[in-house]
């Protein structure tokens, strides 16, 4: 009993299945663009935004420049948008506010320009092009329309973007300490804290300044090695400056300490 149910059951949703593909495939092949566009209306009413953009893509080049062309193209962005295909839309939403730029509909179509750009960045561990330019929109959109109902969302999206980048650097400064490029690191703090000047990794890179100075001064040649060691004592005195109540200052007193006593015993070179 219960199978010829369930077999029942799938049969409707079969017929439904292809009474529905019938009907779309009738409203596609109409020469009427309007039957097209009420169509696409009512889909994108249903939530159904992959037939939504099928039909107002194709009618696109001829509503456009009509009062109707306005919301196909606000609509068309935002199936592209629910589809998740977020780039496409994002260029969607752009050409849109540069088309219909005095359009009630512009500014919103302006944030989800940079937020469609936002949603399409990838984790921290992956290439951050997305997010400079989610941050950019964002900021111009701020500028444009500073009083905008979108304003703390903006907001928002620029914080994470920041919070991302900043992710990014730290770990990428700290992957040249972990492969033992250790000039390369010290160079790679000092960027971070530019780019960065009120991370909360500041204080680890502090400290980890003071270890690849050390590591360098301790692989280095003996000409080099009087500067080098006299960098890991100023990289020292930074992070007690700093941060007086590090919880690195144990370890790095400990290079602090043997680099003084190896300068005791190196004899300055010309090239030190």
């Amino acid at each position: 009993m219960v199978r010829r149910v369930f077999t029942g059951l799938t049969a409707i949703l079969i017929l439904a299945f292809v009474v529905s593909c019938s009907k779309f495939r009738k409203i596609q092949k109409s020469e009427d663009w309007r039957i097209k566009y009420e169509a696409g209306l009512n889909y994108y009413n249903k939530k159904d935004y992959y037939h939504t953009a099928i039909l107002f893509e194709e009618i696109l080049p001829v509503v456009r420049g009509l009062p109707e062309g306005e919301k196909v193209e606000f609509y068309l962005a935002y199936c592209q948008y629910y589809e998740k295909t977020y780039l496409l839309a994002s260029n969607q939403f752009k050409t849109f506010f540069e088309t219909y730029g005095r359009s009630s509909l512009a500014q919103e179509a302006a944030f989800m320009y940079a937020y469609s750009l936002y949603v399409a960045s990838p984790d921290s561990n992956r290439d951050q092009k997305s997010s400079i330019e989610a941050m950019d929109a964002m900021q111009n959109f701020l500028n444009r329309f500073p009083d905008s109902k979108f304003r703390d969302q903006a907001i928002e999206v620029i914080a994470s973007s920041q919070q991302k980048l900043e992710q990014k650097g730290y770990d990428n400064a700290k992957q040249y300490l972990k492969i033992k490029s250790y000039k390369a690191a010290v160079i790679a703090f000092d960027n971070f804290k530019k780019n960065f000047p009120d991370s909360k990794f500041l204080e680890e890179l502090a400290y980890l300044k003071v270890v690849a100075e050390y590591k360098l001064a301790v692989q280095s040649f003996q000409k080099l090695q009087v500067e080098r060691y006299n960098s890991v004592i100023a990289f020292y005195q930074e992070l007690v400056d700093n941060f007086p109540n590090s919880i690195y200052l144990k370890e790095a007193e400990k290079m602090y300490t043997d680099s003084r006593n190896q300068l005791s015993k190196l004899k300055p070179t010309k090239n030190s």
